[in-house]
This record gives C-alpha cells, structure tokens and sequence, in this order.
C-alpha cells in the first residue's frame, strides 16, 4: 500500500488543483466577454456609419461631434488623438477596427478571444475554436481600405454572425457545468455594460439644440439606437406609435423578455452567479453579493420616469458602477490567480517526482 502524502502535500496539490480551476474559468470568462465585445462594437460602428449616410454631407465638426462619443464610450480618447489628428468617419472606424495599439479595437478583441480560448483549448469543442479562428483569420485578412471599397456595412454583419454562430455553437455542444456559466455570466456581463454605454453616448451625440428634441434629428439616432442593439422589429411589437425618448428608455432598460436588455442582462448575471457560488436564488453569502441584490431589486421597482428625474445619464452612472463592482467580485472570488511563485512551484513538483519514485521502488519486485 502506497504511504500517505503528508499534510502539506495534500494542501499544495490542493492549492495546484485551485489555481488550475480557476485559470481555465479566467479563460472562459475573458474569451466570453472579449467576443461579446466584438459584436457590440461592430454594432456601434455599423449603426453609425449608416447614420451618417442617412444624414448626407456633413462637415467636419458634426463628424467631430459624431465620432467622439463613441471613442469616449470605449474610454481610448486620449490613444486616438496620440494617433490621427482628426476623428472622421476613417480614421475613428480604421482605429476602432485595425489598430493592434487599441486594446478594445475589433482585431484586438477577437485576438484576445481566440488567445484564451487556446488556453482552454481542451475544455471547449472542435466547433467553437475552429469559429473563433475563422474570426480571427477574416479579420487579419482585411484592412481598411479593403473595407470600405467592398462595404462596411457587410464586412461588420460578418463579425455579428461570428458571435451568433459561436453563441449557438457555445449552447449546442459545452457541457452544462461550471465552464459554461462562466462564458454566460461574462457574456451577460459584457452586453449589459454596452448596453449602458450605447444609452450613454446617445445622451452625449444628442441635442446640440434643445429645439431638436422629438424633431427628425432625435427620432433618427434613437432609431439608430434600436438598430444598434436589433431590437427595432422587437421595439415596434410593443409599440406600435413613433419611436419616443422615453419608450426607447423603458424598452431597453425594462423589457424583460428582450435578451439586449438591461434589466435581463443583470438578472442572467445574477443566476449564473448563483450557479457558480453553488447557493439558492434569491441567497447571498456576503455585503458584495447582497449589494448587487438589493440594486436588482431597486431597478424593479424603478420606472422611467424615475430615471428621467434623476437623470439618464447619473442614472447609467450608477448601472455601470454597480456592474463593474459585482463584476469584480466574482472575478477576485473565483477567477483570479496569484502571481506564480517558480521556487515554490518548483519545490512542489521536485517532491512529486521523488514521491513517484518512492512508490516505484515500493512496487518494484526486488532484484
């Protein structure tokens, strides 16, 4: 009969087998999120693209006035202007796009996706790396000006079905076990925090001119709004009238049954959490936990009108904070991994192989 490994032993392989889980639930999560990001940013320069389209021609201050936002919203303002000198149509969708100095571009996003997805290489299925490599592969095969000669507007409808495709893919063949809620929480994670910042760059490109509420202006970049999450045929079921400021607010933040709204992306954040911790819904194990159940909640028995009172803009303030904190949370509470220490690390297996040894000559008939 083998010894028994001493305590520390069984504590370190221990801690090695933790470590291991929470790499691969690292990876899954960020390869998640980081394709979800893709297709949300692939969204908004789409959308935008078409409005201006829609509007004709522009100078280049309303292009200024256009484009900023939306660097804005990603927080790469400042990386921007260390790169071009002027935000046009261009240069802001050839930066938003193309550039690798970018950590949110589409190249990088779908990069960093496929990157960790071959971390995990042998959690996930043959099918879900071979669309994230194609992904990666159509994207490094084009550039900008390639782009806009065969059409902007199909060249970012193929990123959004690379996401579709890997999102079918990711239910249809991952095991229903913890990997899989963690791809579904960064997901929802990622959708509702965009979804946050979409409404939060409206409020900003919006109303140069108080005479501009509820005029053209107003109902085409709501409109562009919906469209930027497809949720304009989903918007028109429910209300049939024109598209209003405060319907677009209420459908998008409150509609239960839409899957790009706010209030279902933070209820699919609270039942995957609740999944990974192993607890009842509607149980929380700590003040983070029940902070983001008590703001679930609240936001139930919120209304527009609240939100219009208080403000859209301090009102999304408030969302993001509240996400980004749970978020964190979860991360430092299940994914997180020290820094490696080599010596211990190589302590750790140098007692393995001795134990192995150890065991070989026990088992070993003698000479």
């Amino acid at each position: 009969m083998p010894p028994t490994p001493p305590p520390q032993e069984e504590v370190a392989r221990h801690k090695q087998a933790n470590i291991m889980l929470s790499r691969v639930a690292g990876s899954l999560y960020w390869m998640s999120r980081y394709l979800e990001r893709a297709e949300n940013l692939a969204r908004l320069v789409d959308v935008n693209l078409q409005i201006l389209l829609d509007f004709g021609q522009v100078d280049d201050e309303t292009l200024k006035e256009h484009w900023l936002p939306i660097l804005r919203s990603t927080h790469d303002e400042d990386l921007f202007f260390q790169l071009y000198e002027t935000a046009d149509s261009e240069s802001v969708t050839e930066f938003l796009t193309f550039r690798p100095e970018n950590p949110n571009s589409l190249l990088s996003c779908i990069s960093s996706a496929r990157e960790n997805a071959r971390q995990v290489r042998d959690q996930i299925s043959t099918e879900m790396w071979e669309v994230l490599n194609e992904a990666y592969h159509f994207l490094k095969g084009r550039d900008a000006v390639k782009v806009w000669q065969d059409g902007a507007s199909e060249f970012y409808d193929q990123i959004k079905r690379y996401s579709h495709l890997f999102q079918g893919i990711t239910v249809s063949t991952f095991s229903r076990s913890e990997g899989f809620e963690f791809i579904q929480f960064g997901k929802y994670l990622e959708r509702a925090d965009k979804m946050t910042r979409l409404l939060d760059m409206k409020y900003h490109i919006l109303l140069p001119k108080v005479t501009d509420v509820g005029g053209a202006v107003d109902a085409a970049q709501w409109q562009a709004v919906l469209r930027s999450a497809s949720a304009v045929e989903a918007y028109r079921r429910f209300y049939v009238a024109d598209i209003l400021f405060a319907k677009v607010i209420e459908f998008l933040i409150f509609q239960e049954s839409f899957p790009r709204s706010l209030i279902f992306c933070l209820q699919q954040m609270d039942h995957f959490a609740h999944l990974i911790a192993d607890i009842p819904q509607g149980e929380y194990r700590n003040d983070s936990e029940r902070r983001f159940g008590r703001f679930l909640n609240n936001l139930n028995f919120t209304t527009t009108k609240d939100i219009i009172r208080q403000g859209l803009h301090e009102f999304l303030d408030e969302v993001q904070q509240e996400i980004n904190t749970f978020g964190a949370h979860l991360y430092n509470t299940f994914m997180f991994t020290p820094p490696v220490d080599l010596q211990a690390e190589i302590r750790f297996h140098q007692q393995q192989e001795q134990q192995q040894q150890m065991m070989m000559m026990m088992i070993s008939p003698a000479a």
